[in-house]
């Protein structure tokens, strides 16, 4: 399970901006804000944007200005592999450290998706368990308790982050995940195609991928 909330892509203008400062082409520049506020891309700018994203990664420096922000809420498991990305990127997290105990277990809390009945059935003995520990540790706060929920705690358990990157991270992501086993790398998949042309920006071909 993952959701994708709150999305904000911010920067486009200066971006666009800066991908005309080698030619000192501003005067070309036919992009601006529609009536809900959005940018939008004139023909003469999104034909640049364009040639620059085919040329390859050292002429499209202009995507790497371009940012995105993003409430994940995602398995640990998950996280675990989307923390390999740690360039231009940077992630503020809910504490399983400060915070486990602040809320009842439920099965919501965990991905469970995939599960079978039986282990389904399993699962729910385990979220029974942590309550009762973590019912205990409101009581005594004993740190046994704590440590308790933490080291049992599955990598199934759902943690949410606001999660910030740039359009060049989020190439490198697309390619290298599009295909991947866990179903919540595609739901990602889908949500970059849906950010302002990323059609255009991000995906692209893989003829054009591979091109310098």
């Amino acid at each position: 399970m993952i959701q994708l909330e709150r999305t904000s892509v911010m920067n486009l203008e200066n971006a666009m901006r800066g991908a005309r400062n080698p030619m000192n082409s501003w005067g070309r520049m036919d992009s601006g804000y529609d009536e809900n506020g959005q940018y939008v891309l004139g023909p003469n700018d999104l034909g640049l944007a364009v040639r620059l994203r085919k040329a390859g990664s050292d002429h499209r420096k202009f995507i790497r200005q371009i940012f995105v922000s993003v409430d994940i809420t995602a398995p640990l498991y998950w996280w675990k592999e989307y923390d390999t990305y740690k360039v231009a990127t940077v992630a503020n997290s809910t504490s399983t450290m400060h915070k486990i105990h602040s809320k009842p277990f439920e099965r919501e809390d965990f991905s469970t998706d995939h599960m079978t009945e039986s282990t389904l059935a399993f699962m729910d003995t385990v979220i029974a368990r942590l309550e009762e520990i973590r019912c205990r540790y409101l009581e005594t706060k004993d740190k046994a308790d704590w440590y308790d929920m933490i080291q049992l705690l599955p990598s199934s358990y759902n943690q949410m982050r606001t999660c910030t990157f740039n359009y060049e991270t989020l190439v490198n992501i697309y390619y290298a995940r599009r295909n991947h086993k866990l179903t919540e790398w595609h739901t990602f998949c889908d949500w970059i195609s849906t950010l302002p042309y990323a059609k255009e920006l991000i995906i692209a071909e893989d003829k054009e991928e591979n091109k310098e």
